[in-house]
């Protein structure tokens, strides 16, 4: 099929029905007013313009050569877009994008079919505006996203509390405090700064009003009323990634409405991602927008419903560029058969049911409350330190139980279960579980992991406190994998009641009695598939090339002060100073995190998080400071941030946020 030329619209304002200005970015199709085209739409607060810029050309030239337009907008409040923004998800964004959607269909270039496409942030609003129902949007594909915002998003897990939770919240005051383009927006650009810098909220201070599954995560998870929604949709993750349940959640939810696909990917889109394979996004795309909004019969229907990247073993690595694997399809996605290893008299795990009528025997745990450095960030954007290292760090804190080597190779794909019965002297603690791939030489690659707030044992909504001292059984489901572990290799389970920074720590650090004898370690087993071949895109390099006026670092390091007994971790992240050829904007920011703890001291917790925004071009700069910081008493937890704002040398803006906000069983 040939080519269609485009046009690229820089900016086009769309008008809402409260007056508010949303700017969008448009790739059209040229002829698309003689013979209308379907239109994509993604919807955003990073800034199409020095923010995702570079994503977005790497995919939307090459859907408006297939002839559909993309349509590429800021949220209210952000980029060039109007206002002020209030909150994830809220009921105005996703009422301003079903307006959009419908703005979209009623233009006389679209042929009134809109599909909506996401990753991340816009992974989450597509399928939440599409649970509205708006009737012009037809499919969407959500990429590393989530139907349940409580349990698989940044903030808490399964009743703990992500250190995630600060770090996002500094990232969303960072990137909203920075200025329109003049260049765009002209003269007003100051004063919709300024709004922006004196209204914008500090998102954690209402994320901890919210500290059980409520209301407040209910909407929007569309996990609430899978039945209601309306729209077939292509579910994309990563096994690398903090998004890795979102696939399964959702064939096993939407069912047939769902096609998934899981690789081997951090937290990008799949045509970029590493680490490698790759798939062709612009060809699975294309087909699935060219079926839905088209009538064309591409074949998307006859995709099976799960296909998945199945990782065969891969080893710990400061960067891990190419995964060694395979691909397989289900047709539908059903419930794994599950695998059963229990814990026998000696600690070793093996394969099987417990014997019958063994004794219980016991094991106390407590973790030193640094075990976790090893851990690597919940969702990943760098196949680096950012991704789990190897976890013999963590498994000196732990207890650890591992079976004989392997004399035949094991297949897993779903998500592995723990049951175990538990004391502890405390209303709650934190339990972790860990599953490790053990290699012949002994270095360990976690395949995944699960965590839970003991008080959560019975679901997030009502927290209910143990009874001090009396044993109880705990059902943990940890996170899906796709994993192969070899022949010769071990099968570890681990298990420890820290994981910092990953996880905060409960207020008090009691430990656990547990019942080894009760251990039920249950893996899901591949099953019946058939192995596929998914193509790889064309370009090995689609990104486009901006001139680097200054080029990036990235560093990750723990500092143990023996001398203090506390343990240190820090952050640094520099985009460089990159200038777009087009537009002549620079743009470069900067985070410095460092997280604090003494190993015997969960009260010592503390987190800042440090950004450091700059835009520039001839004539014209500004910049931002922004500094949140979290720490925590045995009752409240203690947020504070700040807001700086220059234009040039000269500060034209400060403002301040302190809070106290009190413990929930977190």
């Amino acid at each position: 099929m040939s080519k269609r030329s485009f046009t690229l619209i820089e900016n086009e304002w769309i008008v809402l029905a409260d007056g508010t200005r949303l700017s969008a970015r448009i790739w059209m199709p040229d002829g698309a007013s003689d013979s209308p085209v379907p239109a994509v739409l993604e919807y955003l607060p990073y800034r199409k313009r020095g923010g995702t810029n570079a994503r977005d050309e790497s995919t939307y030239p090459v859907f408006a050569e297939a002839g559909i337009a993309g349509v590429r907008v800021d949220i209210r409040g952000s980029g060039e877009s109007d206002g002020v923004i209030d909150g994830e998800y809220t009921p105005r964004e996703l009422s301003d994008g079903c307006e959009l959607i419908a703005w979209i269909a009623a233009q006389p270039w679209s042929n009134g079919k809109v599909g909506m496409m996401g990753i991340s942030w816009g992974g989450f609003n597509c399928l939440q505006v599409a649970a509205l129902k708006p009737p012009a949007l037809k499919a969407v594909i959500s990429i590393a996203s989530t139907v349940d915002r409580y349990n698989d998003d940044i903030h808490y897990k399964n009743g703990t509390h992500l250190s995630a939770q600060l770090s996002w919240a500094a990232t969303m005051l960072a990137y909203q405090s920075r200025s329109p383009d003049p260049a765009l927006v002209g003269d007003a650009w100051k004063d919709m700064w300024l709004e922006r810098l004196k209204n914008e909220p500090f998102f954690m201070e209402e994320w901890l009003e919210h500290q059980r599954r409520d209301a407040f995560w209910e909407h929007g998870s569309i996990c609430e009323d899978f039945g209601g929604f309306p729209v077939p949709a292509m579910v994309i993750a990563g096994w690398a990634d903090g998004y890795r349940n979102t696939p399964m959640k959702a064939a096993e939810g939407l069912g047939s409405k769902v096609k998934a696909l899981i690789g081997p990917w951090v937290h990008k889109y799949p045509h970029f991602a590493w680490p490698k394979p790759r798939a062709d996004f612009h060809g699975e795309a294309i087909a699935w927008w060219n079926h839905w909004l088209r009538d064309e019969e591409t074949g998307v229907e006859a995709l099976p419903q799960m296909r998945a990247f199945i990782l065969d073993g891969p080893k710990p690595a400061l960067r891990r560029n190419v995964e060694p694997g395979f691909w397989v399809a289900q047709d539908e996605w059903r419930p794994p058969e599950m695998q059963a290893f229990h814990v026998d008299p000696s600690g070793s795990l093996n394969d099987g049911s417990p014997i019958a009528g063994a004794h219980a025997h016991t094991a106390y745990l407590k973790s030193p409350l640094d075990t976790g450095t090893a851990s690597g960030e919940w969702f990943t954007l760098k196949p680096d330190a950012e991704m789990a290292g190897d976890q013999r760090i963590d498994d000196a804190g732990s207890l650890t139980f591992e079976t004989a080597p392997l004399t035949q190779a094991a297949d897993y794909l779903g998500q592995p279960v723990l049951t175990v019965e538990l004391a502890c002297d405390a209303d709650w603690a934190n339990l972790v579980a860990r599953l490790v791939d053990i290699h012949p030489d002994g270095s360990a690659t976690r395949v995944t992991f699960g965590v839970l707030n003991l008080a959560h044992r019975d679901g997030n909504a009502e927290p209910k406190p143990l009874v001090k001292g009396e044993k109880t059984k705990i059902r943990l489901v940890l996170d899906a994998c796709g994993y192969r572990f070899g022949a010769g290799h071990r099968i570890r389970l681990s298990l420890s009641t820290s994981y910092w920074p990953m996880v905060l720590p409960a207020p008090s650090d009691p430990g656990l009695t547990l019942d080894l004898a009760s251990i039920d370690l249950a893996l899901p087993k591949l099953g019946e598939h058939r192995s596929i071949t998914l193509p790889e895109p064309e370009n090995p390099d689609p990104l486009p090339k901006y001139n680097e006026l200054a080029p990036g670092k990235t560093s990750r390091r723990v500092e143990r002060d023996m001398t203090t007994g506390k343990t240190h971790y820090h952050i640094h992240e520099d985009t460089g100073l990159t200038e777009h050829p087009d537009t002549g904007l620079a743009t470069q920011d900067i985070r410095e995190e460092v997280w604090t703890i003494a190993t015997d001291d969960p009260l010592s917790m503390t987190g800042v998080s440090t950004w450091t925004c700059i835009a520039r071009r001839e004539g014209w700069s500004v910049k931002t400071v922004s500094v949140s910081r979290i720490g925590c008493t045995a009752t409240e937890w203690l947020t504070s941030a700040s807001v700086s704002a220059f234009e040039g040398e000269t500060q034209i803006f400060e403002k301040t946020f302190e809070k106290r906000t009190p413990r929930d069983f977190m």
